[in-house]
């Protein structure tokens, strides 16, 4: 699933490409994907619409209207944004076109079909994405080692497991809650609550430097982010935990270990994250 980086390298390559462009007019190829208004109303609202600009929070990618209306998209695990010239080969599961004023055509295909749309009016609260319940952004001035400690310095949860949480905090998914914790030395299947102040406040600040890091990486030109299909997140290379097990520790040459946390696998370091 594309976390906060990839989510941010979408925006970051798109915006400066749709801004100003009028949307004449919507395909939807499944409706089951606009999961608020219906899918008529949703088409028709947007019909005629021009963007103004793009916006992220967490992982939900935000298209402003000149309205003041949002569209709003959640890709999910297999979601994926393309900007395309109208004859350019369309993908095997492509569900909804914008067909823009520029003949140019955003296009979202999803493998899976577990990305969603919404469409929210100006003077109209935002009850159905769930962007309401998310906590703070790791870059927000509000999110410090005092917050971390506050929410979840009594939970008995595994840390991994709390980093997930997107209620505490916007964006992190598997990958990043591996490289956060392998940074911090914070084995993840430790209870939140046996962290001391000092691993706090090492997990507050490496949080938004680890994010920054990966955000530069992904950067990508919208040439090669077409070409690639946008799936050509360039952070690979520079993962030192995700994807290893098996693998020496770039650090100390043990030998990364695989576990299982909440459900979801979790690559570490015996050596550098004890538990």
């Amino acid at each position: 699933m594309p976390e906060l980086p990839e989510v941010e390298t979408i925006r970051r390559v798109l915006e400066p490409q749709l801004k100003g462009r009028a949307i004449s007019h919507i395909t939807a190829n499944r409706t089951d994907i606009i999961a608020y208004p219906a899918a008529e109303q949703f088409c028709e609202a947007i019909k005629n619409q021009t963007i103004a600009a793009m916006d992220r929070r967490g992982k939900f990618l935000m298209i402003l209207l000149e309205s003041g209306d949002t569209i709003i998209l959640h890709l999910r695990m297999t979601g994926c944004l393309l900007l395309t010239p109208q004859d350019y080969p369309q993908e095997k599961h492509t569900h909804i076109i914008f067909h823009l004023s520029d003949e140019n055509q955003l296009r979202f295909s999803d493998t899976r079909r577990f990305g969603r749309f919404w469409f929210i009016k100006n003077d109209q609260s935002d009850t159905y994405s769930g962007i309401s319940k998310l906590g703070p952004e790791p870059f927000d001035k509000s999110f410090n080692a005092e917050y971390l400690e506050r929410k979840l310095g009594k939970r008995r949860r595994a840390i991994k497991d709390c980093l997930l949480d997107q209620s505490i905090l916007a964006g992190i998914g598997n990958i990043y809650s591996d490289e956060i914790l392998f940074q911090a030395n914070v084995h993840p299947s430790r209870p939140a609550n046996s962290l001391k102040q000092q691993e706090w406040e090492r997990l507050a600040e490496i949080i938004p430097g680890c994010l920054s890091f990966f955000i530069e990486k992904n950067a990508i030109t919208p040439e090669e982010y077409l070409k690639t299909k946008g799936q050509d997140y360039r952070n690979t290379p520079f993962l030192q935990v995700y994807g290893h097990s098996g693998e020496p520790c770039p650090v100390c040459g043990q030998t990364l270990c695989r576990t299982v946390i909440g459900g979801r696998s979790s690559v570490y370091c015996p050596g550098c994250q004890r538990d």
